[in-house]
């Protein structure tokens, strides 16, 4: 299979005009070719090259291709571990989209009386967003206007200069709305990057590295209690090991892979499932849901119940959400990448003889000194 033309926007979405469509392929070009080379080995030790890892526009893919779709749970596995209770998790995991932080963020809409009428669910990663705001500002409002509120301004996105403001009122909190991701981790740029750090096969003291939890801990690529990056890295190791040549499928991105409803009830016996309603995204490759009774069925989301009880938080939904990506890996059983025998670590800082010296310096400026100590008043007895 010849190399790709170019890469796709996430979801196979039509926002992009031409120019759009050439800028976002160099920009993931550029972030896969950067995640090749890895960080400067003089700052960081066994953690480059990643030779693996192959951008799909300037490498092949051999006809022995296969796909290996990573899934994960949504909801933060951070605040479950550090929670005392599901209503504790829950709420935590509703205050505030920082803590979102498995490629999935949510905002809850309530009606007078409190109950949950509307959930927005969005893994769109912002560098679409901001690549969007600089081609096409009036595409961005009326996304926004389509998805978010029609009550949008274009001077609530976007600054005097012009400047799109991710974190506006309408894309900032649980409550107001959720466009895109924002939570600092969640980018596609920190996907790219760790699919390809996980490609580096480590083999410590003669043991090679294959738990999820040492690969991580060893290869340094991401936060060890999430949900995400280390099984997409663990994943991702396990093709490695078998000597293939890897990448992450065109389009890039992140997407959602499914809601599981079993144990859910609704009033009326309808399928909970039908509430589910896809906005963006093609169907291979979705990027934003919402969950949504239609106002005719005389209930709301607040009404529906998961395992005996009423869905009062977002997060329970997050609960039954998976989020994924997907790899491609060809030529296996090919490469001739040795692996690392250490562990990613940083350099350490060169020695410089000046430092040394003014160290030495410090030290020999200590002790007794005599004059001081017979005048001072309060000398060791």
């Amino acid at each position: 299979m010849s190399p790709l033309d170019s890469y796709g926007p996430p979801g196979s979405l039509d926002d992009l005009d031409e120019t759009g469509l050439k800028a976002w392929n160099i920009f993931i070009s550029e972030n896969v070719d950067r995640s090749i080379q890895g960080p400067d080995p003089t700052q960081v030790l066994n953690d480059s090259p990643r030779s693996q890892f192959y951008n799909l526009t300037k490498t092949d893919t051999a006809a022995d291709v296969q796909e290996a779709i990573v899934t994960w749970t949504a909801f933060p596995r951070l605040i479950k571990v550090h929670s005392l209770s599901d209503t504790q998790r829950w709420k935590r995991a509703d205050a505030s989209r920082d803590v979102q932080d498995e490629y999935c963020e949510w905002s809850v809409t309530r009606n007078a009386a409190g109950k949950i009428t509307k959930v927005m669910f969005t893994c769109e990663g912002p560098e679409y967003w901001q690549l969007l705001a600089q081609s096409a500002p009036a595409k961005v409002l009326e996304l926004y206007q389509t998805h978010i509120s029609p009550n949008v301004k274009h001077g609530d996105l976007f600054g005097s200069t012009g400047t799109y403001n991710a974190r506006n009122q309408w894309n900032d909190s649980t409550a107001h709305g959720a466009m895109h991701l924002i939570q600092r981790n969640n980018t596609l740029g920190a996907e790219i990057e760790l699919a390809a750090a996980a490609t580096i096969v480590r083999v410590i003291n003669g043991h090679e590295l294959a738990a999820e939890q040492e690969l991580i801990q060893c290869s340094q690529y991401g936060e060890p209690e999430r949900n995400s990056d280390p099984h997409i890295g663990g994943a991702v190791n396990a093709i490695a090991r078998q000597k293939a040549d890897i990448s992450l499928a065109n389009p890039v991105g992140l997407y959602f892979d499914n809601l599981a409803t079993d144990g859910w009830a609704t009033p009326d016996g309808s399928d909970p499932k039908s509430y589910w309603i896809r906005q963006r995204g093609d169907e291979s490759h979705p990027v934003r849901f919402v969950y949504e009774v239609p106002q005719d069925k005389g209930f709301t989301v607040g009404d529906i119940t998961i395992n005996g009880r009423p869905i009062q938080y977002g997060a329970q939904i997050a609960d039954f959400i998976t989020i994924k990506l997907t790899a491609v890996a060809c030529r296996f059983g090919q490469s001739t990448t040795q692996p690392k025998t250490a562990c990613a670590q940083l350099a350490p800082a060169p020695v410089e003889p000046a430092a040394v010296a003014r160290n030495i310096s410090a030290i020999s400026g200590g002790g007794y000194h005599a004059a001081s100590a017979l005048t001072s008043h309060t000398r060791r007895r």
